[in-house]
């Protein structure tokens, strides 16, 4: 059982950063997939970035790509997601998520096993 906890959120303006941290309990986090996705008012849930168990392989859509970084720390139990160049159509709840055993379908909600609660992000323009 893995549980998941969100912070960082917030509101900032067009251009800037902010940061998100994903608290994660258990033993075994480092054998665990990590994802964050998001979900705009009125639209679906989308994937934004994944990193493997290793921190060896990472994935990003690409709305995010050059912008967004997603980084992890085993031996804290977190992962993270810097966010930069912020665009208004960042704005969403933003979730973490957990995945083991790996599947290689990593952009699918639905290879996920555990969720956090997400965490508010406005970016005004």
């Amino acid at each position: 059982q893995v549980q998941l906890v969100e912070s960082g959120g917030g509101l900032v303006q067009a251009g800037g950063s902010l940061k998100l941290s994903c608290a994660a309990s258990g033993r075994t986090f480092s054998s665990y997939t990590m994802g964050w996705f998001r979900q705009a008012p009125g639209k679906e849930r989308e994937f934004v970035a994944v990193i493997t168990w290793s921190a060896g392989t990472t994935y990003y859509a690409d709305s995010v790509k050059g912008r967004f970084t997603i980084s992890r720390d085993n031996a804290k139990n977190t992962v993270y997601l810097q966010m930069n160049s912020l665009k208004p159509e960042d704005t969403a709840v933003y979730y973490c998520a957990a995945m083991n055993p790996f599947r290689a379908t990593v952009r699918e909600q639905t290879s996920y096993n555990y969720w956090g609660q997400g965490t508010q992000v406005t970016v005004s323009s």
